[in-house]
């Protein structure tokens, strides 16, 4: 059973942050989401800074001003030179953990730097754990790195599948290889992004991970795939699993 949504984009207003690879037509306003959380016996969720602002973070902040911390987060976006005090300012206002958003010829960060090792620092200090959308293939060549940050790692929209066959998808398999996988989650999210039908690679994910490694969200408002996403529709990939244990380390929320 999944008591929460969590992720979702919630912006009051459309104003790009320099240059951006889309742009919605309209704003996706709090209230019409959490509506949507009301309407589906959720509790509560979090609130996923949307791409095109950037590391403007200023209109999740004023989001999350107005939600039940115990019941709401959100993913913040900035560099990896955030300071101290400015981290400390977005934990402050409920943020609980970075988002990297890698795909296309996004460069991947090096994880062994100095910079990498005072980030990952800084998160660490705080509680916090970092979300990454990134290709299936790319992912699988940087997950043995990733293992190494010490930090969670969330993987987004169960980690942007390209094979129908679960046996053959990359990051899973280069998941399987991996003698520690504590580090890991999976965002049970938006399969218009990946394949059709994830049900499979879910099941195998859960076979690798165990139970408490699942979080739901809706990827509300679906961004460049409003047409064929239904919100309702979209919760029978959490069905048959349980978020209260993954909620709550990763975000802090509780039904």
């Amino acid at each position: 059973m999944f008591r929460f949504d969590c992720h979702a984009h919630v912006y009051e207003s459309v104003v790009p942050v320099g240059t951006v690879r889309y742009l919605p037509e309209r704003p996706a306003p709090l209230m019409q989401w959490l509506s949507k959380i009301a309407s589906n016996a959720l509790t509560g969720g979090v609130i996923v800074q949307v791409s095109f602002l950037g590391t403007d973070n200023s209109q999740l902040l004023s989001a999350l001003a107005n939600l039940d911390k115990r019941r709401f987060a959100g993913v913040a976006v900035t560099g990896l030179d955030v300071s101290e005090k400015e981290l400390e300012a977005l934990h402050q206002g409920g943020v609980r953990g970075l988002r990297w958003n890698l795909v296309g010829d996004a460069p991947l960060p090096d994880l062994g730097s100095d910079d990498m090792r005072r980030f990952a620092d800084r998160l660490r200090a705080l509680g916090m754990h970092v979300e990454i959308q990134l290709e299936s293939p790319r992912l699988a060549d940087w997950l043995q790195p990733l293992s190494r940050l010490r930090l969670p790692v969330v993987i987004d929209h169960v980690g942007l599948p390209v094979s129908k066959d679960a046996q053959r998808e990359p990051w899973i398999e280069a998941l399987s290889t991996l003698s520690d996988r504590s580090s890991f989650f999976v965002k049970l999210s938006a399969p218009y992004r990946g394949i059709a039908d994830p049900r499979d690679h879910i099941s195998r994910l859960h076979r690798l991970l165990g139970d408490g490694r699942f979080v739901w969200g809706s990827d509300w408002p679906h961004t460049r795939h409003e047409h064929c996403a239904l919100y309702e529709g979209l919760l029978a990939l959490g069905e048959d699993y349980d978020d209260a244990s993954a909620a709550k380390a990763l975000y802090g929320i509780t039904a």
